[in-house]
């Protein structure tokens, strides 16, 4: 594989988005010099993306009130999937922490990924909670 490095700075990861920009016009044909060129390109830069601008995984209650926006099903939808108005009014209150059971549930109707439900979140404190 010719013209290869490491990506350590800026400019080198410019270089390699510049370099791989010709595989998008005209993919490479799989188990050519070019494809094993292409696949290093990728795997450098996806290194060197994760290491500099990391994102992390939105928090959980954020993520369900996201897919309720955007698929317009709303609070009543989560109710119908966690089994009362109550337990979703206070889940998305921060009141009640998600357990396994409605991590399945929402994971599998809303189509959120689990590894994004079982993240750690605050809960609102409540009035017994306070000194």
């Amino acid at each position: 594989m010719e013209n290869i490095r490491a990506i350590r700075t800026e400019d080198d990861y410019e270089w390699a988005l510049a370099e791989i920009e010709a595989y998008f016009e005209k993919e490479p044909a799989p188990g050519t010099p070019d494809a094993d060129r292409f696949d290093v390109l990728s795997d450098l830069i996806a290194v060197y993306e994760d290491k500099h601008w990391a994102i992390d995984d939105p928090d959980p209650i954020e993520a369900i009130k996201y897919v309720l926006d955007q698929t317009d099903a709303g609070q009543a939808y989560l109710a119908e999937v966690l089994g009362s108005r109550s337990r979703a009014s206070e889940v998305l209150n921060r009141k009640r922490a998600l357990s396994l059971a409605m991590i399945q549930k929402i994971h599998n109707r809303l189509n959120i990924p689990s590894d994004v439900l079982i993240q750690p979140y605050h809960l609102a404190r409540s009035e017994l909670d306070r000194p």
